[in-house]
């Protein structure tokens, strides 16, 4: 037995939740100290709508970066390398991002920051489940389930297209009416999508026997 290879995996979940609730933390404090510094979202108006719906979109993009890492990390057992313990920080730069952009003047910017997080945590998902196949602990999670093929991706590819694209859309053409609305619901359902994927996903690991 590889010593240092079962230290690693038994000490890593720990120091990676750690991490990420640090950074969790912070943009949290930043997306609450931003609602005391836009006295607008307190006026009856559409760009107040506008900016509360990015607001409320923004926070379930955040706990939802938590549900998936927090999901994984307690499903499944791997050797973590390098980029495991570095994303964490990119997560909170994008995150940081989505913060500062907030407000219906750069919706478009926080669209195409949104599309890149969305996408980012795709890829940590698969990477990490790629991972995870390999190591024995997890074979009963994946005794009857196949490998990702290029098919399984076409559906978070399309959202994350459709999220550069509308947010490009918005920063060149400076929309804030009713396509600007609809990006926002868009975004939103999507991001709710993706927590009643991740809640059905987290039943049938735990109900496998």
């Amino acid at each position: 037995m590889n010593e240092m290879r079962e230290r690693t995996k038994e000490h890593f979940p720990t120091v990676l939740l750690t991490l990420l609730s640090i950074v969790q933390a912070l943009a949290l404090e930043l997306l609450w100290s931003h609602l005391g510094d836009a006295p607008h979202l307190f006026a009856v108006s559409w760009p107040a709508l506008l900016s509360w719906i990015q607001v409320g979109t923004t926070f379930l993009g955040i706990v939802l970066v938590w549900v998936v890492y927090a999901s994984n990390v307690m499903r499944f057992s791997w050797v973590p390398t390098t980029t495991d313990s570095v994303m964490p920080f990119l997560i909170g730069l994008l995150e940081f991002t989505l913060v500062e952009t907030l407000g219906p003047d750069t919706l478009g910017i926080w669209l195409v920051v949104m599309a890149a997080l969305v996408g980012i945590m795709h890829w940590i998902a698969h990477a990490t489940m790629r991972r995870a196949r390999l190591d024995a602990d997890n074979e009963p999670f994946f005794r009857n389930r196949q490998p990702a093929t290029l098919g399984d991706f076409y559906l978070p590819m399309a959202s994350v297209a459709g999220l550069f694209l509308a947010g490009l859309y918005l920063f060149t053409s400076g929309d804030q009416g009713v396509v600007a609305l609809f990006a926002l619901f868009a975004t939103t359902s999507l991001l709710a999508g993706q927590f009643f994927v991740t809640a059905r996903f987290w039943e049938s690991s735990v109900a496998d026997r």
